[in-house]
């Protein structure tokens, strides 16, 4: 089960997830094995589902090596995570690819602190004070609360559009502009309170 780094074409050539009756019947034969320790089952459905999982995970991180790492680790937690799964409540592979969302996102987390948030906000990066401007910045993206934080990350780092975002987030489009609102909103407030620069909240308001 375990891939190489960087043998991203490995990935690709994986098979692509089966909708037919008799794949269907396989993959609930293999999470039932996998379930009970069985390591061949959870290599079945490393097989069958990894393609599209590193797929998956490229499209939001964009980053190669992070989408193999994702990929690794989310089946690496099959053997602990499938006993939360239940059939009944959402078919395997949307749950699997639910893991790998929420794998993926808390890889971009991770990887906030290298992102310079005044590019995020469009601020200007050449005018005197940058250092400090810079690290107030920071601390006021990371007082923001998770729902609004990732929104605002996958809005203007990663670039997704609010309906991209609203699929991945399992959110609706109305529900994504709101957070980005209030996530400006109360990034602002941070800065007028941390005596940001006039200019700074200017361009925040605007953004």
């Amino acid at each position: 089960m375990n891939a190489s780094r960087g043998n991203v074409a490995g990935f690709r050539a994986v098979r692509t997830l089966s909708d037919t009756q008799e794949g269907l019947a396989q993959t609930r034969q293999a999470v039932a094995r996998a379930k009970e320790g069985d390591r061949e089952a959870v290599g079945f459905l490393y097989s069958r589902y990894a393609g599209n999982v590193y797929g998956y995970v490229l499209s939001i991180v964009h980053d190669d090596h992070d989408a193999e790492d994702v990929t690794q680790q989310v089946f690496a937690k099959l053997m602990t995570g499938l006993n939360r799964y239940n059939e009944r409540d959402v078919p395997f592979s949307a749950w699997l690819l639910r893991l790998a969302r929420n794998a993926a996102i808390d890889r971009l987390r991770a990887n906030k602190r290298t992102i310079p948030v005044e590019s995020v906000l469009d601020t200007n990066a050449s005018a005197p004070g940058d250092a400090e401007r810079s690290m107030v910045m920071r601390d006021a993206f990371a007082s923001l609360p998770d729902d609004q934080r990732d929104v605002m990350m996958l809005r203007h780092v990663i670039g997704l559009s609010p309906t991209e975002i609203a699929e991945l987030l399992g959110r609706s489009e109305a529900s994504v502009h709101g957070l980005q609102h209030r996530g400006r909103r109360a990034l602002m407030q941070e800065l007028v309170t941390a005596g940001s620069t006039p200019a700074t909240r200017g361009q925040l308001v605007a953004a």
